[in-house]
């Protein structure tokens, strides 16, 4: 059985596999990469590094979506 860690997202506790890269989290959660801004532990993340990102216990991530409008 793998590891389990917690992590927040958007404020809320989650648990999730131990070395879950950032890249593979966001791809099964569909989380559409065009459109939001991705911050871990108050840091934006550059989304070309995603892949080198591995979540770890504790981790605080921020997904914030765009909305249009005029």
């Amino acid at each position: 059985m793998k590891k389990k860690i917690k992590i927040k997202i958007n404020g809320k506790s989650n648990i999730i596999d131990d070395k879950t890269k950032l890249s593979v989290f966001l791809k099964n959660r569909k989380v559409p990469l065009k459109k939001v801004a991705i911050e871990l532990n108050r840091r934006i993340v550059d989304k070309k590094k995603l892949k080198q990102i591995i979540l770890k216990t504790n981790d605080q991530l921020e997904i914030v979506h765009f909305i249009g409008g005029g």
